[in-house]
């Protein structure tokens, strides 16, 4: 038989095989322009923006940071994408997918178009080198295992055809199988992948790295070269020349950096700065915008992530009277200003009018902290006052990076004291806290955590993700209903249905205690210089400040009347402080 006969009946045997299967995109579907990108947007200039201190990675499957996830987004790509409207799924690497009738296979043709920035042509070889280096257990590319050990090791079918097939059916399975950054199999094969942090000299997305100052400055550059810029779909969007990331470990020191125009774009999770240090000639004559963006970002959590693998977080009743010594009221109204609603669930979002959330909230009160910790054990020593179990004191360790979170813990410290707990605070730089995490070397740390349209319980609180190092249960939360009710939602297609068990788990989880919830903010505060063209919306449907790269321009005529202005001391047109996305894009669109 000679080759090309091979290759004819390969090629026939793979028609075949998916003959029973769905194809997407559907027929209907064609390449559009984005509709919520600007047909006004020009390509040039920088964007200066603040994303926080320098990471110890800006390897995302390392460090799973919002930081390095949006590198990551810029310099590699998925093999399918959804729309920024619908949230339905879309090419991207691959021009098309088909899905199995029973949904466990899934086949994937990349784009014959798609190329590396050094020219060689993305392959099935590149998903399959991927999808080992997460899977291989010396790389500590933790919760990013969790969706692909669904699957059996991918198959090749041809240079450009690559078949998944899951060993379970999962609602997810679509989305773990063409929804992780594919890297170049070429530029990374034969090295430690640990030690892969800081160079990608080959990329394939609309971005490239290029000047990197460490610890100070990172800038990404525009690839005008980027395979897929013709689409319609990708047009007026990536158009800032350069994305100039500024690291700084304190917000207060970024703050002063912005207000002197060295940033272009704060984002504000500070109240404090947001009511009181946005006054002066900047503010009021419209050079610095004020704005307020609410849409449909999906609303996550934060609180004080509490180490149940060693005591005595280990025992429900410290952990729910640690909870009872939170005094969030007083933090919200006194520190923040009454800026921000208080914490009754994991999963805020699934609540509303109709459904509304019955968790049992843990109030500020001393006495029930002090009778849940009798009961645990811990008596008070008569000549210190202070806490004891055979013989030793109950000290809390609090690791923490950020100086914004002293004053908090100064209110939480006088608390603990009065009922006889010593809270310790050791505050390490964001690389040796992330090493602590990754190792479980902690008793108490301030976590917050970003969410998904779609929510999968397993990754952060299954009972087999507890001892995974560099993992995203980080308390090691393990609970055996909870376990029964991650696989009973797992082959749930009905979003209502899984929704509904996960309200469950988030009951569970409130009475367990793994976190003391804090309180959170259903918009995103933007301080930006008056220099930039935007969308009506200024944000996309679902995002938050990270759209700004994405869907805003350098707009020349603004930044040259800003200058003007600043010299003149002029007043600039007033921008709406508040932008509500419902109301600027009224079409009617399906949400998930």
């Amino acid at each position: 038989m000679t080759l090309a006969t091979r290759i004819l009946l390969l090629m026939l045997a793979l028609e075949l095989s998916v003959r029973a299967e769905e194809t997407f995109p559907r027929p209907d579907w064609h390449d559009a322009p984005n509709p919520l990108a600007s047909p006004h947007a020009v390509v040039g200039g920088t964007l200066s923006i603040f994303p926080g201190p320098y990471p110890p990675s800006f390897n995302y499957y390392l460090n799973n940071s919002a930081f390095s996830a949006e590198i990551f987004s810029s310099l590699y790509e998925t093999l399918i994408t959804t729309s920024p409207l619908t949230a339905d799924y879309e090419p991207a690497l691959a021009q098309k997918w088909t899905i199995s009738d029973d949904k466990r296979t899934f086949t994937f043709w990349i784009d014959p178009k798609a190329r590396w920035s050094d020219g060689q042509p993305v392959t099935a070889e590149d998903v399959l080198w991927t999808f080992d280096t997460i899977m291989d257990p010396k790389n500590l590319t933790g919760g990013h295992k969790v969706p692909l050990q669904s699957f059996e090791r991918p198959v090749i079918l041809t240079n450009n055809v690559i078949r998944f097939t899951s060993k379970e059916v999962h609602w997810r399975n679509l989305a773990a199988a063409g929804e992780f950054h594919i890297l170049p199999r070429h530029a990374f094969t034969n090295q430690d992948f640990n030690k892969i942090n800081f160079a990608f000299p080959v990329v394939s997305g609309p971005y490239q790295l290029g000047e990197l100052k460490e610890g100070i400055q990172l800038k990404l550059e525009r690839r005008a070269d980027w395979w897929a810029r013709a689409y319609l779909r990708n047009q007026h969007t990536g158009n800032f020349q350069t994305l100039q990331f500024r690291f700084f470990a304190e917000q207060e020191n970024a703050y002063e950096a912005f207000k002197k125009g060295q940033i272009d774009l704060f984002p504000v999770y500070m109240a404090r700065l947001w009511v009181n240090e946005t006054q002066g000639d900047r503010f009021s004559r419209n050079w610095i915008v004020k704005q307020r963006v609410e849409n449909h970002r999906p609303v996550g959590f934060q609180g004080f992530a509490m180490n149940m693998r060693r005591p005595p977080f280990h025992d429900l009743n410290v952990r729910r009277a640690l909870c009872h010594l939170v005094d969030r009221d007083r933090m919200n109204t006194t520190l923040m200003y009454s800026q921000y609603f208080l914490h009754r669930s994991y999963f805020e979002d699934l609540y509303d009018a109709q459904t509304p959330c019955t968790n049992p909230p843990y109030a500020f009160d001393k006495e029930a902290a002090r009778a849940l910790l009798h009961q645990a054990g811990w008596t008070a020593n008569p000549a210190t006052g202070l806490l004891e179990k055979d013989g030793q004191p109950l000290t809390v360790r609090f690791l923490t990076h950020d100086s914004s979170s002293d004053k908090f813990l100064a209110i939480f410290s006088e608390d603990l004291k009065d009922v006889g707990i010593t809270l310790t605070v050791d505050k390490k730089d964001a690389a040796a806290w992330s090493k602590d995490m990754d190792e479980f070397n902690y008793d108490i740390t301030w976590a917050a955590w970003s969410a998904g349209l779609f929510k999968d319980p397993e990754d952060m609180w299954s009972s087999k993700e507890a001892d995974r190092h560099s993992g995203n249960n980080i308390t090691g939360f393990k609970d055996p209903r909870v376990d029964e009710l991650i696989e009973k939602q797992k082959p749930l297609f009905d979003l209502q249905g899984r929704n509904a068990i996960v309200r469950e788990i988030d009951g569970i989880l409130t009475a367990q205690c793994p976190y003391i919830l804090l309180w959170n903010i259903n918009a995103t505060r933007l301080l930006y210089w008056n220099k930039f063209g935007m969308p009506p919306t200024v944000l996309g449907k679902y995002g938050g400040e990270r759209d700004a790269y994405w869907y805003w321009w350098y707009d020349s005529d603004s930044a040259a009347e800003l200058e003007e202005a600043q010299q003149s001391g002029a007043v600039l047109p007033e921008r709406p402080p508040l932008v509500q996305f419902d109301k600027v894009f009224p079409a009617p669109v399906t949400s998930p």
